[in-house]
């Protein structure tokens, strides 16, 4: 999957778990599961949120990289 991020870390460097940071942004603790596993693509908003969340531009959090054709 093209989109990275590193929300397990800005996660862990606030010191809240899935569940914690599920309830923050409004979703499921499956949802952040599958973001930090790469398996679900996250909206704008939701992005946006978990950047407000983190205190970090989106950037910080996610990157997309072309896949190798």
């Amino acid at each position: 999957m093209p989109l990275r991020n590193h929300l397990k870390e800005y996660r862990a460097h606030l010191g809240v778990n899935q569940q914690e940071m599920g309830r923050l942004a409004g979703v499921s603790r499956q949802t952040i599961s599958q973001i930090e596993r790469g398996d679900y693509s996250p909206s704008v908003t939701l992005a946006l949120k978990l950047s407000k969340i983190c205190g970090v531009t989106v950037e910080d959090i996610f990157s997309y990289e072309e896949e190798q054709t």
